[in-house]
């Protein structure tokens, strides 16, 4: 029974989610004049920057983004670590629907621990996309340099180009772009791997947060962090000046944002305010909203449906995410945002968030649990070290203590108005059991409206996605017929891609994304290939297309 209620909740979830017929973007929806969009990203960073209100560090790059822009001041990831954050942001729908909720599936489950295959791609329902693939169906250039973590492996449609060398100058000169470009000098890995560089703050002048002891240790790495920071602003502040450089700046929407909160102990990993909101920057070349904060709710799902809608695209259907600019954008704003947190490496945890913008609800699905979990990875982070070395000989005191309690409670609900650090749950105090229930009664629909996968052992659930096997399914070769001048391509697996080029394709990466019939004028060879996300790609199909007399 267990295993067929498993089995019924993962099929629902596709049949949910699936609406009729293939989500595709149509080419022809995309204005005349798309606008270039480039993504500015960062790691594991809260809001530490002087336009929101911190000055322990100068970040004039990020500040004049600001400045000439729209700053977001309530913008949430979807989890506090990178994997399943990013699989929320690349498909516009929470990772705890597709199934990327685990940290993580690719490069290493810990299976000495986890039991799971050492690595897998997870199977998201089938008409989900990863995003930039509808730019590239309506004409854009896209480019990642160079991260993508998504949970899966992504198909050849998604991507012109994803390297250290990706760039948008290597798209046609009329051509529209849509370029990530990624930090990774403020991970959570570079406070430790760069310790002996030199700083570019005072430890002095680091404020300690009391879940913290205020040692020497923690404030050279925190210090070593906010060092990170300004480094990146300057990386920023290069990218600006090759935008410039090509006469692009004012021909591009720029995003700039960070995946996650700070890479520090009991920030990263966590659902607590800190580990999920982020920076949210976005400058219009025109100038008109220069300027300007917008403190509505913003969840990190939003940003895939705001670029194609930037682009003139409407939502695709799957998408769970808002727009909240461009010719789509949603005229009501958010009254919550959510989050999850589940297997972290290799430990397991199901929590999950509701937040209004001033009171957190957080549910505990295994109470019993201490609430920090003993991750390897963190433990080569001086400060970590030094924490669990004095919570073994007695010397944090209660609210540092707090982290490594031998349980937690079923639930937890914050102020964040009085109680910017979390330290006093108010779940049992009378007097916000209004408040209490109105964030309870939120979670559970978002639960049920979201059919939250986070309930389903993971290994059911690789079972269920590889049919079985022990391997994942392959996607089905595809079909290539001509009709007259036309070739028409099928493939016969779900939610598979295709992707073609012809014999006359551009080096590099040749692939162009199938939409529509392919129109030829003269005899050329054709070769197809397609995949479904979480399936191995399939066998080459190749043709040789006849003129038409």
């Amino acid at each position: 029974m267990k295993y067929l209620f498993v089995a019924l909740l993962v099929a629902g979830l596709s049949a949910f989610l699936r609406p009729v017929g293939l989500p595709v973007a149509d080419p022809k929806t995309a204005p005349p004049t798309a606008p270039n969009i480039l993504w500015i990203s960062c790691e594991d960073m809260s809001p530490r920057l002087a336009c929101y209100g911190d000055t322990t560090i100068p970040t004039p790059n990020i500040d004049r983004l600001a400045r000439e822009g729209i700053r977001f001041s309530n913008a949430f990831c979807t989890a506090g670590v990178c994997a399943p954050s990013r699989n929320a942001i690349i498909t516009g729908m929470y990772q705890t629907s597709t199934g990327g909720h685990n940290m993580r599936t690719l490069y290493s489950t810990y299976p000495e621990k986890t039991g799971l295959p050492k690595q897998y791609s997870i199977v998201p329902p089938p008409d989900v996309r990863a995003f930039p693939e509808y730019l590239r169906k309506a004409g854009y250039y896209t480019t990642n340099n160079v991260k993508t973590d998504s949970q899966f492996e992504e198909p050849s449609t998604v991507w012109n180009e994803v390297s250290t060398k990706a760039h948008w100058r290597n798209r046609r000169a009329d051509q529209p772009f849509f370029a990530i470009f990624n930090n990774t000098v403020t991970h959570e890995s570079q406070v430790w791997q760069r310790k002996d560089l030199p700083l570019r703050v005072d430890p002095a002048r680091i404020k300690v947060p009391p879940y913290y002891p205020d040692t020497k240790t923690v404030r050279q790495d925190m210090a070593r962090f906010y060092s990170n920071i300004r480094d990146m602003d300057d990386w920023v502040g290069d990218l600006l000046k090759q935008l410039e450089d090509d006469g692009l700046l004012d021909k591009t929407i720029i995003f700039f944002w960070s995946d996650h909160g700070d890479g520090l102990p009991f920030v990263k990993r966590e659902i607590y305010d800190r580990g999920l909101r982020v920076p949210l920057i976005v400058r219009f070349p025109d100038g008109q909203r220069a300027g300007t904060v917008r403190p509505e709710l913003i969840s990190m799902i939003d940003l895939a449906p705001t670029v194609l809608s930037l682009a003139g695209l409407p939502t695709p259907k799957p998408m769970q995410g808002r727009a909240f600019l461009g010719k789509f954008a949603e005229k009501k704003p958010r009254s919550y945002v959510f989050a999850a947190r589940d297997r972290l490496d290799s430990e397991y945890d199901r929590v999950r968030t509701v937040h209004d913008g001033r009171y957190q609800y957080i549910r505990n699905f295994y109470p019993d649990r201490p609430l920090y979990m003993d991750i390897a990875f963190r433990k080569q982070q001086p400060m970590m070290a030094e924490m669990l070395q004095m919570r073994d000989e007695g010397k944090l005191n209660a609210v540092q203590m707090n982290w490594f309690r031998p349980t937690k409670p079923a639930e937890e609900l914050y102020d964040l108005q009085t109680d910017p650090y979390e330290l006093t749950n108010l779940a049992d105090q009378p007097a916000y059991s209004e408040h209490l229930k109105r964030l309870r009664r939120e979670m559970d629909r978002w639960l049920t409206d979201t059919r939250d996968l986070g309930g389903v052992p993971e290994k059911e659930l690789v079972r269920q996605w590889w049919q079985g096997r022990d391997e994942p399914p392959v996607t089905a070769a595809p079909t290539i017929r001509q009709q007259g001048g036309r070739l028409v391509f099928t493939c016969a697996t779900p939610g598979a891609s295709i992707a073609y080029k012809t014999a006359d394709s551009p080096a590099g990466n040749s692939w162009q994304v199938y939409s529509e019939p392919l129109r030829l004028a003269q005899p050329t060879s054709v070769t197809a290939v397609a995949q479904r996300i979480g399936y191995s790609r399939s066998a080459e199909t190749a043709f040789t297309f006849q003129s038409v007399k």
